[in-house]
Protein backbone atom coordinates (compact mmCIF):
# COMPACT_ATOMS: atom_id res chain seq x y z
CA UNK A 1 0.00 0.00 0.00
CA UNK A 2 2.82 2.23 0.49
CA UNK A 3 3.39 3.09 -3.25
CA UNK A 4 3.49 6.08 -4.74
CA UNK A 5 0.75 5.08 -7.13
CA UNK A 6 -1.54 4.51 -4.66
CA UNK A 7 -0.77 7.90 -3.28
CA UNK A 8 -2.14 9.36 -6.04
CA UNK A 9 -4.98 7.55 -6.60
CA UNK A 10 -5.89 8.25 -2.47
CA UNK A 11 -5.21 11.64 -3.16
CA UNK A 12 -7.42 12.17 -6.93
CA UNK A 13 -10.22 9.80 -4.85
CA UNK A 14 -9.96 12.06 -1.46
CA UNK A 15 -10.04 15.39 -2.84
CA UNK A 16 -13.31 14.19 -6.23
CA UNK A 17 -15.09 13.16 -3.34
CA UNK A 18 -14.53 15.71 -0.77
CA UNK A 19 -15.51 18.29 -3.42
CA UNK A 20 -18.27 17.11 -4.63
CA UNK A 21 -19.46 16.28 -1.28
CA UNK A 22 -19.15 19.49 0.49
CA UNK A 23 -20.80 21.15 -2.44
CA UNK A 24 -23.59 19.23 -2.12
CA UNK A 25 -24.37 19.45 1.24
CA UNK A 26 -23.96 22.93 0.93
CA UNK A 27 -25.99 23.29 -1.92
CA UNK A 28 -28.76 20.76 -0.07
CA UNK A 29 -28.87 23.64 2.71
CA UNK A 30 -29.14 26.33 1.13
CA UNK A 31 -31.43 25.42 -1.47
CA UNK A 32 -32.73 23.01 -0.24
CA UNK A 33 -33.69 19.25 -1.90
CA UNK A 34 -35.39 19.29 -5.37
CA UNK A 35 -38.87 18.93 -3.86
CA UNK A 36 -39.28 20.14 0.07
CA UNK A 37 -41.08 17.24 2.15
CA UNK A 38 -43.23 19.69 3.78
CA UNK A 39 -44.72 20.97 0.09
CA UNK A 40 -45.44 17.62 -0.51
CA UNK A 41 -47.13 16.56 2.52
CA UNK A 42 -49.35 20.02 2.20
CA UNK A 43 -50.49 18.83 -1.12
CA UNK A 44 -51.57 15.61 0.01
CA UNK A 45 -53.19 16.93 2.81
CA UNK A 46 -55.74 18.77 0.69
CA UNK A 47 -56.28 15.97 -0.90
CA UNK A 48 -57.36 13.72 2.08
CA UNK A 49 -59.52 17.26 2.88
CA UNK A 50 -60.76 17.07 0.20
CA UNK A 51 -61.97 13.36 -0.14
CA UNK A 52 -63.13 13.52 3.15
CA UNK A 53 -65.66 16.57 2.00
CA UNK A 54 -67.00 14.02 -1.46
CA UNK A 55 -67.18 10.93 1.31
CA UNK A 56 -69.47 12.74 3.89
CA UNK A 57 -72.01 13.47 1.16
CA UNK A 58 -72.24 10.24 0.23
CA UNK A 59 -70.29 6.67 -0.84
CA UNK A 60 -71.84 6.41 -4.47
CA UNK A 61 -69.42 5.44 -7.27
CA UNK A 62 -66.75 5.16 -4.52
CA UNK A 63 -64.52 2.02 -4.46
CA UNK A 64 -63.63 0.71 -0.78
CA UNK A 65 -61.22 -1.47 0.25
CA UNK A 66 -61.38 -3.54 3.21
CA UNK A 67 -57.83 -2.54 4.78
CA UNK A 68 -55.30 0.05 4.05
CA UNK A 69 -52.66 -0.83 0.59
CA UNK A 70 -50.62 -3.11 1.30
CA UNK A 71 -46.77 -3.41 -0.36
CA UNK A 72 -43.73 -1.38 1.38
CA UNK A 73 -44.79 0.71 4.12
CA UNK A 74 -43.06 4.61 4.32
CA UNK A 75 -43.06 5.37 8.37
CA UNK A 76 -41.53 8.53 8.08
CA UNK A 77 -43.45 9.49 5.93
CA UNK A 78 -46.80 8.31 7.26
CA UNK A 79 -46.40 9.75 10.48
CA UNK A 80 -45.05 13.33 8.95
CA UNK A 81 -48.66 13.22 7.02
CA UNK A 82 -50.55 12.45 10.20
CA UNK A 83 -48.99 14.96 12.27
CA UNK A 84 -49.92 17.31 10.03
CA UNK A 85 -53.48 15.66 9.39
CA UNK A 86 -53.97 15.94 13.38
CA UNK A 87 -52.44 20.13 12.89
CA UNK A 88 -55.47 20.66 10.57
CA UNK A 89 -57.75 18.96 12.78
CA UNK A 90 -57.99 15.38 11.40
CA UNK A 91 -56.83 11.97 13.66
CA UNK A 92 -56.84 9.41 10.70
CA UNK A 93 -54.84 6.34 11.15
CA UNK A 94 -53.80 7.09 7.13
CA UNK A 95 -50.77 5.16 5.65
CA UNK A 96 -48.35 5.79 2.85
CA UNK A 97 -47.17 2.58 1.07
CA UNK A 98 -45.68 1.48 -2.38
CA UNK A 99 -46.84 -2.12 -3.85
CA UNK A 100 -43.86 -2.20 -5.92
CA UNK A 101 -40.76 -0.55 -7.00
CA UNK A 102 -41.94 1.16 -9.69
CA UNK A 103 -45.65 1.59 -8.67
CA UNK A 104 -46.76 5.01 -7.48
CA UNK A 105 -47.36 5.41 -3.93
CA UNK A 106 -50.56 5.12 -2.70
CA UNK A 107 -51.89 7.24 0.14
CA UNK A 108 -54.89 4.40 2.14
CA UNK A 109 -57.28 6.62 3.93
CA UNK A 110 -59.80 5.08 6.17
CA UNK A 111 -63.75 6.09 5.61
CA UNK A 112 -65.12 5.75 8.79
CA UNK A 113 -66.59 2.43 9.32
CA UNK A 114 -67.08 1.82 5.89
CA UNK A 115 -63.33 0.77 4.51
CA UNK A 116 -60.44 2.50 2.79
CA UNK A 117 -59.88 4.63 -0.04
CA UNK A 118 -57.11 3.89 -2.18
CA UNK A 119 -55.94 7.39 -3.27
CA UNK A 120 -52.88 7.22 -5.40
CA UNK A 121 -50.28 9.91 -5.41
CA UNK A 122 -46.77 11.44 -6.91
CA UNK A 123 -43.68 10.49 -5.08
CA UNK A 124 -42.65 12.35 -2.42
CA UNK A 125 -38.79 13.05 -0.67
CA UNK A 126 -38.71 11.63 3.07
CA UNK A 127 -38.74 14.08 5.67
CA UNK A 128 -35.27 15.28 6.86
CA UNK A 129 -32.19 15.65 5.11
CA UNK A 130 -31.59 13.06 2.77
CA UNK A 131 -28.69 11.60 4.08
CA UNK A 132 -29.37 8.09 2.72
CA UNK A 133 -29.62 9.70 -0.73
CA UNK A 134 -26.26 11.41 -0.24
CA UNK A 135 -24.21 8.77 0.75
CA UNK A 136 -25.56 6.50 -2.02
CA UNK A 137 -24.85 9.57 -4.19
CA UNK A 138 -21.22 9.78 -3.07
CA UNK A 139 -20.35 5.89 -3.22
CA UNK A 140 -21.54 6.19 -6.98
CA UNK A 141 -18.76 9.22 -6.80
CA UNK A 142 -16.60 7.29 -5.11
CA UNK A 143 -16.30 4.50 -7.57
CA UNK A 144 -16.09 6.57 -10.42
CA UNK A 145 -13.44 8.71 -8.87
CA UNK A 146 -11.41 5.53 -8.02
CA UNK A 147 -11.55 4.27 -11.97
CA UNK A 148 -10.27 7.52 -13.03
CA UNK A 149 -7.60 7.93 -10.01
CA UNK A 150 -6.03 4.29 -10.69
CA UNK A 151 -5.74 5.07 -14.20
CA UNK A 152 -4.44 8.70 -14.24
CA UNK A 153 -1.99 7.17 -11.24
CA UNK A 154 -0.69 4.21 -13.41
CA UNK A 155 -0.08 6.62 -16.26
CA UNK A 156 1.59 9.05 -14.07
CA UNK A 157 4.22 6.72 -12.16
CA UNK A 158 4.68 4.77 -15.46
CA UNK A 159 8.50 6.11 -15.70
CA UNK A 160 9.01 5.33 -12.36
CA UNK A 161 7.86 1.67 -12.63
CA UNK A 162 9.77 1.90 -16.19
CA UNK A 163 13.08 3.12 -13.99
CA UNK A 164 12.36 0.31 -11.38
CA UNK A 165 12.65 -2.30 -13.93
CA UNK A 166 15.62 -0.60 -15.59
CA UNK A 167 17.20 -0.73 -11.95
CA UNK A 168 16.05 -4.53 -11.14
CA UNK A 169 17.44 -5.82 -14.68
CA UNK A 170 21.17 -4.61 -14.29
CA UNK A 171 23.46 -7.86 -14.23
CA UNK A 172 25.98 -8.83 -12.15
CA UNK A 173 28.48 -7.54 -14.41
CA UNK A 174 27.22 -4.06 -13.97
CA UNK A 175 25.97 -3.49 -17.50
CA UNK A 176 22.44 -2.31 -18.09
CA UNK A 177 20.86 -3.98 -20.90
CA UNK A 178 19.68 -1.99 -23.62
CA UNK A 179 16.34 -0.81 -23.05
CA UNK A 180 13.84 -0.34 -25.51
CA UNK A 181 13.09 3.43 -26.78
CA UNK A 182 9.18 3.62 -27.27
CA UNK A 183 6.18 4.97 -25.36
CA UNK A 184 5.05 8.11 -24.16
CA UNK A 185 7.72 10.96 -24.25
CA UNK A 186 8.83 10.79 -20.88
CA UNK A 187 9.30 6.78 -20.76
CA UNK A 188 11.51 7.65 -24.30
CA UNK A 189 13.29 10.40 -23.34
CA UNK A 190 14.06 8.17 -19.95
CA UNK A 191 15.06 5.12 -22.02
CA UNK A 192 17.38 7.36 -23.93
CA UNK A 193 19.06 8.67 -21.14
CA UNK A 194 19.82 4.80 -19.01
CA UNK A 195 20.50 3.63 -22.40
CA UNK A 196 23.30 6.94 -22.95
CA UNK A 197 24.50 6.38 -19.22
CA UNK A 198 24.90 2.78 -19.77
CA UNK A 199 27.17 2.84 -23.18
CA UNK A 200 29.47 5.75 -21.46
CA UNK A 201 29.78 3.39 -18.17
CA UNK A 202 30.65 0.63 -20.18
CA UNK A 203 33.02 2.35 -21.85
CA UNK A 204 34.77 3.82 -18.39
CA UNK A 205 34.96 0.41 -17.55
CA UNK A 206 36.27 -1.27 -20.40
CA UNK A 207 38.92 1.70 -20.44
CA UNK A 208 39.98 0.93 -16.83
CA UNK A 209 40.16 -2.79 -17.38
CA UNK A 210 42.49 -1.97 -20.67
CA UNK A 211 44.25 0.29 -18.22
CA UNK A 212 44.82 -2.27 -15.45
CA UNK A 213 45.99 -4.75 -17.79
CA UNK A 214 48.33 -2.48 -19.68
CA UNK A 215 50.23 -1.51 -16.78
CA UNK A 216 50.29 -5.10 -14.70
CA UNK A 217 51.69 -6.45 -18.89
CA UNK A 218 54.02 -3.34 -18.84
CA UNK A 219 55.23 -3.75 -15.27
CA UNK A 220 57.13 -7.42 -16.33
CA UNK A 221 59.31 -5.93 -18.63
CA UNK A 222 60.76 -3.66 -16.04
CA UNK A 223 60.54 -6.21 -13.37
CA UNK A 224 62.65 -8.51 -15.62
CA UNK A 225 65.29 -5.85 -15.81
CA UNK A 226 65.67 -5.37 -11.98
CA UNK A 227 65.62 -9.01 -11.30
CA UNK A 228 68.77 -9.54 -13.71
CA UNK A 229 70.55 -6.39 -12.20
CA UNK A 230 69.60 -7.71 -8.52
CA UNK A 231 71.70 -10.97 -9.27
CA UNK A 232 74.71 -8.81 -9.54
CA UNK A 233 74.47 -7.40 -5.82
CA UNK A 234 76.97 -8.50 -3.75
CA UNK A 235 75.66 -8.24 -0.30
CA UNK A 236 73.23 -11.53 -0.07
CA UNK A 237 70.56 -10.13 2.21
CA UNK A 238 70.14 -7.20 0.37
CA UNK A 239 69.88 -8.97 -2.81
CA UNK A 240 67.45 -11.35 -1.29
CA UNK A 241 65.35 -8.23 -0.17
CA UNK A 242 65.42 -7.18 -3.67
CA UNK A 243 64.12 -10.39 -5.06
CA UNK A 244 61.16 -10.75 -2.11
CA UNK A 245 60.20 -7.21 -3.29
CA UNK A 246 60.78 -8.03 -7.27
CA UNK A 247 58.44 -11.21 -6.49
CA UNK A 248 56.07 -9.13 -4.52
CA UNK A 249 55.76 -6.73 -7.15
CA UNK A 250 55.43 -9.55 -10.04
CA UNK A 251 52.44 -11.32 -7.98
CA UNK A 252 50.65 -7.95 -8.10
CA UNK A 253 50.83 -7.66 -11.60
CA UNK A 254 49.93 -10.99 -12.54
CA UNK A 255 46.71 -10.78 -10.09
CA UNK A 256 45.73 -7.33 -11.76
CA UNK A 257 45.71 -9.31 -14.99
CA UNK A 258 43.67 -12.23 -14.05
CA UNK A 259 41.39 -9.54 -12.22
CA UNK A 260 41.27 -8.27 -15.85
CA UNK A 261 40.25 -11.68 -17.20
CA UNK A 262 37.57 -12.32 -14.58
CA UNK A 263 36.44 -9.38 -15.13
CA UNK A 264 36.09 -9.37 -18.98
CA UNK A 265 36.04 -13.04 -19.97
CA UNK A 266 32.94 -15.24 -20.24
CA UNK A 267 32.74 -19.07 -19.97
CA UNK A 268 29.80 -21.40 -20.81
CA UNK A 269 28.67 -22.24 -17.38
CA UNK A 270 27.86 -25.97 -17.04
CA UNK A 271 26.51 -28.62 -14.07
CA UNK A 272 28.97 -28.97 -11.05
CA UNK A 273 28.65 -31.02 -8.17
CA UNK A 274 29.46 -28.84 -4.98
CA UNK A 275 30.94 -31.45 -2.87
CA UNK A 276 33.03 -33.27 -5.01
CA UNK A 277 34.45 -30.28 -6.32
CA UNK A 278 35.22 -28.80 -2.94
CA UNK A 279 36.28 -32.41 -1.97
CA UNK A 280 38.92 -32.45 -4.60
CA UNK A 281 40.35 -28.72 -3.88
CA UNK A 282 40.62 -30.14 0.09
CA UNK A 283 42.47 -33.09 -1.54
CA UNK A 284 44.59 -30.97 -3.30
CA UNK A 285 45.78 -27.99 -1.24
CA UNK A 286 45.96 -30.80 1.47
CA UNK A 287 49.03 -32.13 -0.75
CA UNK A 288 50.22 -28.71 -0.61
CA UNK A 289 51.26 -29.33 3.00
CA UNK A 290 47.96 -26.80 3.73
CA UNK A 291 45.52 -27.52 6.81
CA UNK A 292 42.31 -28.14 5.38
CA UNK A 293 39.67 -30.61 6.69
CA UNK A 294 36.50 -31.15 4.86
CA UNK A 295 33.86 -30.96 7.72
CA UNK A 296 30.25 -31.97 6.16
CA UNK A 297 29.46 -32.02 2.61
CA UNK A 298 25.90 -32.71 1.27
CA UNK A 299 24.94 -33.30 -2.32
CA UNK A 300 24.27 -30.28 -4.13
CA UNK A 301 24.48 -29.54 -7.79
CA UNK A 302 25.03 -26.10 -9.14
CA UNK A 303 25.51 -24.33 -12.72
CA UNK A 304 28.54 -22.54 -13.00
CA UNK A 305 31.72 -22.36 -14.54
CA UNK A 306 33.56 -25.23 -12.81
CA UNK A 307 37.34 -23.20 -13.99
CA UNK A 308 35.99 -20.27 -12.29
CA UNK A 309 34.17 -21.65 -9.44
CA UNK A 310 37.06 -23.62 -8.56
CA UNK A 311 39.63 -20.90 -8.42
CA UNK A 312 37.27 -18.67 -6.37
CA UNK A 313 36.79 -21.47 -3.94
CA UNK A 314 40.65 -22.40 -3.98
CA UNK A 315 41.67 -18.75 -2.68
CA UNK A 316 39.40 -18.48 -0.17
CA UNK A 317 40.08 -21.88 1.49
CA UNK A 318 44.06 -20.90 0.54
CA UNK A 319 43.40 -17.91 1.91
CA UNK A 320 41.83 -19.62 5.37
CA UNK A 321 44.44 -21.94 5.93
CA UNK A 322 47.64 -19.51 5.44
CA UNK A 323 46.46 -16.29 7.15
CA UNK A 324 43.81 -18.39 9.12
CA UNK A 325 46.55 -21.10 10.15
CA UNK A 326 43.71 -23.61 9.14
CA UNK A 327 40.15 -23.90 7.08
CA UNK A 328 37.30 -26.32 7.84
CA UNK A 329 35.22 -26.22 4.87
CA UNK A 330 31.67 -27.37 5.08
CA UNK A 331 29.17 -27.90 2.17
CA UNK A 332 24.89 -27.94 2.97
CA UNK A 333 22.06 -27.85 0.76
CA UNK A 334 19.42 -26.18 3.42
CA UNK A 335 15.70 -26.17 2.30
CA UNK A 336 15.76 -23.02 -0.66
CA UNK A 337 17.43 -21.82 -4.18
CA UNK A 338 20.96 -22.01 -2.53
CA UNK A 339 23.63 -23.99 -1.98
CA UNK A 340 25.97 -22.40 1.02
CA UNK A 341 30.12 -22.88 1.86
CA UNK A 342 31.33 -22.22 5.00
CA UNK A 343 34.93 -21.54 5.49
CA UNK A 344 36.06 -21.24 8.82
CA UNK A 345 39.99 -20.77 9.73
CA UNK A 346 41.64 -20.10 12.94
CA UNK A 347 42.78 -17.15 13.06
CA UNK A 348 42.77 -13.95 14.92
CA UNK A 349 40.07 -12.69 12.90
CA UNK A 350 39.92 -8.85 11.84
CA UNK A 351 38.98 -5.70 13.20
CA UNK A 352 35.20 -5.03 13.08
CA UNK A 353 36.10 -1.39 12.30
CA UNK A 354 37.43 -2.30 8.83
CA UNK A 355 36.37 -6.27 8.36
CA UNK A 356 33.79 -4.26 5.46
CA UNK A 357 36.82 -3.55 3.23
CA UNK A 358 38.13 -6.85 3.07
CA UNK A 359 37.22 -7.28 -0.49
CA UNK A 360 38.53 -4.46 -1.40
CA UNK A 361 41.64 -4.38 -3.90
CA UNK A 362 45.06 -4.93 -1.98
CA UNK A 363 43.33 -4.24 1.18
CA UNK A 364 45.41 -5.88 4.11
CA UNK A 365 44.26 -5.56 8.12
CA UNK A 366 47.55 -5.18 9.17
CA UNK A 367 46.86 -5.35 12.74
CA UNK A 368 44.80 -9.11 12.61
CA UNK A 369 46.26 -11.19 9.41
CA UNK A 370 50.10 -11.80 9.32
CA UNK A 371 52.21 -10.28 6.61
CA UNK A 372 54.93 -12.92 6.06
CA UNK A 373 52.92 -14.57 3.74
CA UNK A 374 53.41 -13.79 -0.06
CA UNK A 375 50.16 -12.50 -1.93
CA UNK A 376 49.08 -9.21 -3.58
CA UNK A 377 45.87 -8.53 -1.93
CA UNK A 378 43.37 -9.40 -4.90
CA UNK A 379 42.31 -12.96 -3.74
CA UNK A 380 38.90 -11.72 -1.78
CA UNK A 381 38.54 -9.52 -4.61
CA UNK A 382 38.69 -12.36 -7.60
CA UNK A 383 36.89 -14.85 -5.36
CA UNK A 384 33.82 -12.00 -4.95
CA UNK A 385 33.83 -11.47 -8.67
CA UNK A 386 33.51 -14.93 -9.78
CA UNK A 387 30.55 -16.04 -7.51
CA UNK A 388 28.96 -12.66 -8.04
CA UNK A 389 29.09 -13.89 -11.67
CA UNK A 390 27.60 -17.17 -11.26
CA UNK A 391 24.86 -15.72 -9.25
CA UNK A 392 25.92 -15.77 -5.72
CA UNK A 393 27.43 -13.94 -2.98
CA UNK A 394 29.98 -14.02 -0.37
CA UNK A 395 30.18 -12.42 3.11
CA UNK A 396 33.04 -12.56 5.94
CA UNK A 397 32.15 -12.51 9.74
CA UNK A 398 34.12 -12.97 12.51
CA UNK A 399 32.99 -15.97 14.18
CA UNK A 400 31.98 -16.30 17.82
CA UNK A 401 34.69 -18.59 18.88
CA UNK A 402 37.38 -16.35 17.00
CA UNK A 403 38.86 -16.52 13.22
CA UNK A 404 36.68 -15.92 10.59
CA UNK A 405 33.81 -17.35 8.84
CA UNK A 406 34.08 -16.95 5.09
CA UNK A 407 30.17 -17.99 3.47
CA UNK A 408 29.63 -18.59 -0.20
CA UNK A 409 26.06 -19.01 -1.78
CA UNK A 410 25.10 -20.10 -4.86
CA UNK A 411 21.67 -20.86 -6.79
CA UNK A 412 20.78 -24.66 -7.22
CA UNK A 413 20.23 -26.07 -10.03
CA UNK A 414 17.33 -27.08 -11.27
CA UNK A 415 16.93 -30.66 -10.09
CA UNK A 416 15.23 -32.29 -13.00
CA UNK A 417 18.88 -31.44 -14.88
CA UNK A 418 20.78 -34.32 -14.90
CA UNK A 419 24.36 -33.92 -12.97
Amino acid sequence: MNTLRVKFALLLVIAIVSVVGLLTVVLFYLLGPPTRSERAIEGVVRQVEMVLKLTSSGLDGVTLADGPAGGRLYERTTEALRETLKKRGIDLPVTISRQGHHAPLIVSVPIGDKGWLWMPTSGMPPPGPPWKALFRWLMLIALGATVIAVFVANRMVRPLVFLENAVASVGADGMLPELPERGPAEVRATAKALNSLSTRLKRAMESRMRLVAAAGHDMRTPITRMRLRAEFVTDEDERGKWLNDLDELERIADSAIMLVREETGAAAPELVRLDELVSDIGADLREQNLDVTIEDVQPVTVRVSRFKLNRALRNLIINAATHGVRARVSVNAPNGPMARIVIADGGPGIPPAVIDQVFEPFFRADPARRQDIPGAGLGLTIARELVQRAGGNISIANGPGGGLVQVVELPKAVETEPA
